[in-house]
């Protein structure tokens, strides 16, 4: 494909201002900032429509940004991004809920677990409260709780709703999406890029862009994207390496939440790394409880299949560990996602990534590589945050 574009002449490429590659979530937002300022704007998903991979397939929570280091990219981009997405729903009329959250401790080494995240939701900045077991037992009788901390600013959003509103104003602002458009060669070329994608049109497979500022937002393909610009011996090969984990979630059947009864998010105390939240409960718009998602680390990044995962039997026990009154049979399998993460099986935390890459000699080209979760959440200060690298 490289060969391909180098075929082009300079008065075959189209032009644009602004190239975002990726229509999730993270890539629509950057697009309708990118669009509200001077210039043209495009952006390009392989798929038919927007965020049909890990923007559709998650909890659709709007978190506090309670739990990674207080100087961390996601903790900054989460906590503001939280208050945009908030403003921009009541704006939009959006529909979302601020139901808030539990973390539930079990045991006296989880108790103290929660101790040191109400301290550390003191430091940057988030209201959360600590409750004894009295209280908790109180508020929701068959939550099993030694302690629990609240997050009264975590809530829920139609994630579709808040991607279609994103997607009118990109295109009111002058903006252009492409569906069905995948990016296959990137080439520098005199201070700006040279973009192959293919079309799906039978007569003209294949369009040549030329963008001065290309925005690499693909999600699970972030990496591949990047590594379309470098040589098999380039840092950003291993600096930037995906790993996939696939999570599953499982519905809780009508009559089993009506019985429940539970009115917030209910998560178990995260483990070490925070690699997952652990197979929390959340509610939809509706009320309805979902329960996910487990983690499968797999090499996939397209297998949304769901057999492989952990027998029903182990979930439940999970989810028994706060919440007893859940039977195997209440759940059914409901939908698998697959987040994108930096962090390697049994690895430390990792940060987000969202660089503007002039130190590579690659000015107006920014990575956003490892946006799992809080994603969604951070999804438009993280367009703020581009837009003023860019500008």
């Amino acid at each position: 494909m490289p060969s391909r574009l180098a075929q082009y002449k300079d008065e075959d490429l189209t032009m644009v201002d602004h190239l975002v590659i990726g229509a999730g979530v993270v890539g629509l937002a950057v697009g309708r900032q990118l669009a509200q300022r001077s210039g043209s704007t495009l952006v390009v998903d392989k798929n038919r429509q927007f965020g049909m991979e890990t923007s559709s397939r998650n909890s659709e929570v709007i978190h506090a940004g309670i739990y990674y280091p207080k100087d961390s990219l996601r903790t900054k981009v989460c906590i503001e991004g939280k208050n945009r997405l908030y403003a921009y729903c009541q704006q939009q009329g959006i529909s979302h809920q601020r139901v808030g959250k539990w973390v539930v401790a079990q045991g006296a080494e989880q108790v103290e677990y929660l101790h040191a995240l109400r301290r550390h939701c003191a430091e940057v900045g988030v209201p959360a409260e600590l409750i004894s077991r009295a209280v908790a037992s109180k508020e929701e009788p068959l939550v099993r709780a030694d302690a629990a901390l609240v997050s009264p600013t975590t809530g829920i959003v139609d994630s579709h709703g808040f991607m279609s509103a994103m997607l009118r104003d990109l295109t009111e602002s002058g903006g252009t999406f492409a569906p069905n458009t995948s990016v296959v060669a990137i080439q520098r070329d005199r201070g700006s890029y040279r973009v192959l994608v293919t079309t799906g049109d039978a007569e003209t497979p294949f369009m040549a862009i030329r963008a001065p500022v290309v925005v690499n937002a693909a999600g699970l393909w972030a990496d591949r994207v990047a590594n379309m610009l470098v040589a098999d011996s380039h840092p950003w090969r291993e600096q930037y390496r995906l790993h996939f984990a696939k999570g599953r979630y499982y519905v809780l059947d009508a009559g089993a939440s009506a019985r429940l009864g539970v009115r917030r998010l209910v998560y178990p105390v995260p483990d070490k790394n925070v690699v997952s939240l652990g197979t929390h409960l959340t509610l939809d718009l509706g009320g309805a409880i979902r329960f996910g998602p487990d983690v499968e680390w797999t090499s996939s990044n397209t297998n949304y299949e769901s057999e492989g995962g952990a027998p029903i039997e182990e979930v439940v026990r999970a989810i028994n560990g706060y919440l007893p009154a859940v039977r195997s049979e209440d759940l059914g399998l409901g939908y698998t996602g697959i987040r994108p993460k930096l962090q390697r099986p049994g690895g430390a935390f990792c940060d987000f990534v969202i660089r503007e890459e002039s130190d590579a000699n690659m000015a107006g080209f920014v990575n956003l590589i490892g946006l799992e979760s809080p994603g969604l959440t951070s999804s438009l200060a993280i367009a703020t945050m581009v837009d003023k690298i860019l500008h």
